[in-house]
């Protein structure tokens, strides 16, 4: 191996602590507790080193998103892969969807509520971006029609962040979650 792709290694793996650190942090403490001061303490190293990897700490965050949507991606390909069928597809989509909401609400407020340097909805969109998109594009496949596929995901996207968003947020009680989720997936599939 040479030296050149040791340090090439080496950058990658603190990168990776440096985003897991971050990741971690915020879903213990809430995203205002992530400071660079923080993240250099908690990854044994100095500010400057994480300054050579991020220029800050929106940079960071913008790379846990990045990492989320990978995340979230695979979560939304695996439950449209195991169903038999188009509406099971998109009601397991919708349930990973949510239960990764759920399980991850720092993870997903920073994909999708923070503001956050990423372009989204743009060719220039990371690829991670765009499997996770694409991952909601292909459970509505089925039900486009003749409707723009890219403004039908959006749509069906908006109602899902929608529902985790008020529910998330105390204004849609719990107990009634799998109703909704199952009138708009009526409303949606039929």
């Amino acid at each position: 191996m040479s030296i050149q792709s040791r340090r090439e290694r080496e950058r990658a793996e603190r990168e990776k602590l440096i985003i897991t650190a971050a990741r971690e942090l915020a879903e213990a403490e809430g995203w205002e507790a992530v400071t660079t001061r923080r993240l250099a303490e908690r990854v044994e190293y100095s500010q400057p080193v994480l300054y050579s990897h991020f220029k800050g700490k929106d940079a960071i965050m913008a790379a846990v998103a990045v990492e989320g949507c990978a995340d979230l991606a695979v979560d939304l390909r695996a439950a449209r892969t195991a169903a038999p069928d188009a509406r099971r597809a998109i009601a397991g989509v919708s349930a990973a969807y949510m239960a990764f909401a759920d399980r991850h609400p720092a993870l997903y407020d920073v994909m999708f509520s923070q503001i956050v340097p990423l372009p989204f909805a743009t060719p220039e969109a990371p690829p991670a971006l765009q499997a996770a998109f694409g991952e909601l594009a292909e459970a509505v496949r089925p039900y486009s029609g003749g409707d723009s596929l890219g403004a039908l995901t959006e749509t069906f996207w908006a109602a899902l962040h929608g529902l985790v968003t008020l529910m998330r947020g105390g204004r849609l009680p719990r107990e009634h979650h799998e109703l909704r989720l199952g009138l708009f997936l009526a409303r949606f599939t039929d």
